[in-house]
């Protein structure tokens, strides 16, 4: 044990500013080089692989397709989905399934008006801006403006055209603005109904902090949204998304998605051999433990700012369904605790816990694959602890420290 408390003390001295603006700045530089192979060996607007650019963003652009002609329940037909998948670049394409609610359809229905690739780089751009400026309100003015763009999750996100951005900047909005802006906070969390898995935790921990008009916000968003989509697509296309909720579930249940693709508990026990309902139970008992601490830790300290970090960690850790792009959402803890680390200085272990879960997108998938060790799960629930950690021990600011100013309109205490 005490091998391992001198290993983990050394490697944290290592890991100083100014090693670490140089590995961010390598990471960026690979992240540039890696972008431009990747387009430099595309042909046709399909990548080396043979897949369509953007990957992901297919189905999203499809279905708006689809929603736009007036066949948006069509989204939720696969055989019609992936004609419209395979119709944007007149050739057969590897299928990318549309489970998203009707609510998604929104979001997604101006897509279409542009040519693909234009929509592709102004879905990811925008994105992207907002997940920068909200992870820069987390981490105030001295965060390294490279730490937020060579994050790896930045560079895997990018290149699935996914949704993770938009998430991750909803979600840390909502949460910065619970103190100061509770309706709002609320409205943003509400807006977050197109990916309801990341969603569980969080009406605990609003009850559990008794944060009443935000609760309210979210719920009349959600109901205002689903009202709006009805009234946009019809009744039919929620018919047709209740109907293809079984193809959903079987993505885990039969493995039609990759269990190594996948960061969850659950899939962490399929990884290592163990059935659906092994996977099941062990997802279940985390998430209840998880929203278990949520509710102590807000109801203990009600209103405190550690509630934007520990609900973004308890989302990760109660979603069965996450991918490595979802991986994003690391970026608002991960500013906290820096921020956090300036004021107080670093605890023990959470310098090196920060560090292992910033790098985690760049190889947990490839780790799970090739040596079946699934570390994404044991990672988030480690950068959990130490959030937690903070909050019980309360600790208090560094006298010999400058305090850390907040940029202005800081939405957190």
């Amino acid at each position: 044990m005490t091998t391992i408390a001198g290993w983990v003390s050394r490697v944290e001295i290592f890991l100083n500013t100014d090693r670490l603006r140089a590995w961010n700045l390598v990471l960026a530089v690979a992240t540039l080089l890696c972008g431009l192979g990747y387009l430099a060996l595309s042909s046709g607007g399909m990548d080396p692989k043979g897949d369509p650019i953007g990957t992901d963003f297919i189905s999203f652009y499809a279905a708006s397709k689809l929603a736009i002609a007036g066949h948006p329940e069509a989204a939720y037909m696969p055989e019609m989905h992936q004609a419209a998948e395979n119709a944007i670049f007149g050739r057969q394409v590897e299928y990318s399934a549309f489970f998203y609610p009707p609510i998604y359809l929104l979001y997604c229905l101006p897509l279409a008006f542009l040519p693909y690739f234009l929509s592709l780089a102004l879905w990811q751009g925008t994105t992207f801006a907002a997940y920068w400026h909200v992870t820069r309100r987390f981490a105030g003015p001295h965060l390294d403006w490279l730490a937020i763009a060579a994050f790896p999750a930045v560079l895997v996100n990018l290149g699935h055209g996914q949704n993770a951005f938009l998430s991750a900047a909803l979600f840390g909005a909502a949460t910065l603005a619970l103190n100061t802006r509770p309706t709002f906070a609320g409205v943003l969390l509400g807006c977050l109904a197109y990916k309801p898995q990341l969603g569980l935790v969080i009406p605990f921990a609003l009850l559990a902090a008794r944060r009443w008009k935000t609760f309210a916000a979210a719920s009349v968003t959600v109901l205002a949204l689903a009202a709006i989509a009805t009234l946009a697509f019809g009744a039919d296309t929620w018919s047709a998304f209740l109907a293809n909720t079984p193809l959903a579930a079987a993505v885990l249940e039969r493995g039609l998605v990759d269990a190594y693709k996948l960061q969850s508990t659950y899939a962490a026990v399929r990884v290592l051999g163990g059935s659906n309902a092994m996977a099941s139970a062990a997802q279940g008992l985390i998430t209840v433990g998880v929203i278990a601490v949520v509710i102590w830790v807000t109801a203990r300290a009600p209103r405190r700012h550690v509630e934007p970090p520990l609900m973004a960690l308890a989302a990760l850790l109660a979603s069965p369904f996450l991918l490595d792009y979802d991986l994003v959402l690391l970026a608002l803890p991960l500013a906290w605790l820096f921020a956090e680390a300036r004021q107080t200085g670093f605890l023990p272990y959470e310098k090196v816990t920060m560090f292992v879960a910033y790098i985690l997108p760049l190889f947990s998938r490839m780790i799970a694959k090739e040596a079946g060790l699934p570390l994404a799960p044991l990672v988030i629930a480690a950068l959990f602890v130490v959030v937690v950690r903070r909050v019980a021990t309360d600790v208090q600011p560094v006298v010999s420290s400058p305090p850390l100013r907040a940029p202005r309109g800081r939405q957190y205490e």
